[in-house]
């Protein structure tokens, strides 16, 4: 069993024995397409036309489709709670896997405050009613999307699943509608359209798009963030990667596909490009148009939210994990005994979404500021980061413990687990790299990256030392919360180990 392979410290055992076992197949599928599908990116991805989509496929074919074998055998063969962070920890050990956790981690709460709630704020303010940059209302706004978020995921999870599952019953339902209003709007009045040759892939494109679409097309793993509140994950965790990511990429390449069909290029903006396509092509309801907007902007505020909720839930259970196993500052390592919920956890990733919105509003101009947007770019990407850490352990955990119970495996044996690995790592390396080195690699692939100031607002001087600055503060924080666990860590509950190959 994979069980057995984990030494876990008392602590981790006492707080693990009060989860609950909640999360069936159907739950897994719809939390994994909540997870997956991300409607704030759709406009900042069909922003560089037509190319996009033909990079969506390819990624779909080579990063996608390895990453969820990967994930289906992985996943179903070591189970445990905290998935990610447990897989780092037998594959490299606790110390390594400590600094993947927070990588993977810091990413939610930055995120849920920097960039969802801005964007959710976006949609309300252009569509439903105006709220002042700065305002009162502004700061209402965001902290109650903050504490929405943060809330679904304190609840125990046999009722805050719905949460994530609505998430993805309403991706579903706004996707079809947008692109059943979209065929009656071609047959009115006609398409945008674009040549065959707009669909031709470029270098300058493919490095402008690649990171973005690589932070589109992670998750898979989330779940496993929950793996022992699952009731069968050995059965359920290869069907439900491999029906949610099938599922996933459908739902992003067909809106993209759509809004270049009716949108020129240069109407399609980041924040702005779905829900203009929305109010574009509703006008085919006549008098309706107004309230089936409104509506449909609502309907994009709630798939925001339920991007932040599924995220927290996931990761702040892996970073529970980790400080229960005494690879961070053991405090937050403690489950809920009511809700079986990190309740420690869900609150600080709150106050660190909180204080990056009141930042982002009070020092960085709303989140205009040129700094806000490299430091924003610099946390997102950690994400990209962290899976530096993941995707190789399939291949460790293949060679360290060949005789764990794989009920799903990779086709084609260890020749295939080195090709998904190689090209899964591939693909996040150069998206890491690209994002944290920007404009580096484009010279030499012949690419004119232009001005570095007019693609960023700041000097490259300025952005090397804020994100190189915010990861090594992650790193420092990582480190620190280690070194603060040493007694954790020394109170051990060892089960059997199965003995690693000579």
């Amino acid at each position: 069993m994979a069980a057995d392979l984990v030494v876990d410290t008392a602590f981790a055992q006492q707080e693990k024995a009060k989860l609950i076992k909640s999360l069936r197949r159907f739950d897994m599928v719809f939390f994994t397409v909540c997870a997956f599908v991300g409607l704030d990116t759709l406009g900042i991805v069909a922003d560089n036309g037509a190319q996009a989509f033909t990079w969506l496929a390819v990624l779909a074919i080579l990063f996608v489709a390895p990453y969820m074998l990967l994930m289906a055998e992985i996943g179903s063969s070591f189970p445990q709670e905290g998935g990610p962070y447990e897989w780092m920890k037998l594959a490299w050990g606790r110390f390594t896997a400590s600094i993947g956790a927070v990588l993977y981690w810091i990413t939610n709460p930055i995120w849920v405050g920097g960039s969802l709630a801005f964007i959710a704020t976006e949609a309300w303010r252009i569509n439903l009613s105006s709220i002042g940059h700065g305002t009162a209302g502004d700061y209402l706004f965001k902290l109650a999307f903050i504490w929405l978020s943060i809330g679904v995921a304190i609840v125990s999870l046999r009722y805050g699943k719905w949460i994530p599952n609505l998430g993805a019953i309403l991706r579903i339902a706004v996707l079809g509608f947008f692109s059943f209003t979209v065929l009656i709007y071609a047959a009115k009045h006609g398409v945008h359209g674009f040549g065959g040759g707009d669909f031709a892939p470029t270098r300058a494109i493919f490095f402008a798009l690649v990171p973005i679409l690589l932070f589109n097309y992670v998750g898979f793993e989330l779940q496993n963030g929950a793996a022992e509140e699952m009731e069968n994950p050995k059965r359920d965790v290869p069907i439900s990667v491999l029906q949610s990511g099938t599922l996933g990429v459908f739902l992003y390449a067909v809106p993209v596909f759509l809004m270049l069909l009716v949108l020129p290029e240069n109407q399609i903006t980041g924040i702005g490009g779905f829900v203009d396509a929305v109010s574009k092509t509703f006008t085919v309801y006549g008098g309706a148009q107004g309230f089936l907007l409104d509506l449909m902007t609502l309907a994009f505020i709630g798939t925001l939210v339920t991007s932040g909720a599924v995220w927290m839930i996931g990761s702040d259970r892996v970073q529970a994990i980790a400080a229960a196993d005494g690879a961070w500052f053991p405090w937050f390592g403690v489950f809920n005994r009511r809700f079986g919920t990190p309740v420690r956890v869900n609150v600080m990733s709150g106050v660190v979404s909180t204080a990056f919105t009141i930042v982002a509003i009070e020092w960085f101009n709303n989140g205009d500021d040129a700094s806000f947007a490299v430091v924003l770019t610099m946390a997102i990407s950690t994400t990209l980061i962290s899976y530096l850490f993941v995707f190789p352990t399939i291949v460790r955990l293949r060679h360290k413990f060949p005789n764990v119970e794989r009920p799903y495996t990779v086709p084609f044996g260890m020749r295939g687990v080195w090709i998904g690995a190689i090209l899964t790592t591939f693909w996040i390396a150069l998206g890491s790299w690209a994002s944290v080195f920007p404009g580096t690699l484009e010279p030499l692939f012949g690419v004119d990256y232009g001005s570095f100031v007019d693609a960023w607002g700041v000097t490259r001087w300025k952005f090397e030392a804020l994100t190189l600055g915010t990861l090594g503060i992650i790193v420092v924080l990582a480190v620190g919360g280690y070194l603060a666990a040493g007694r954790t860590r020394s109170v051990v509950a060892p089960r059997e180990v199965v003995p690693a190959p000579d």
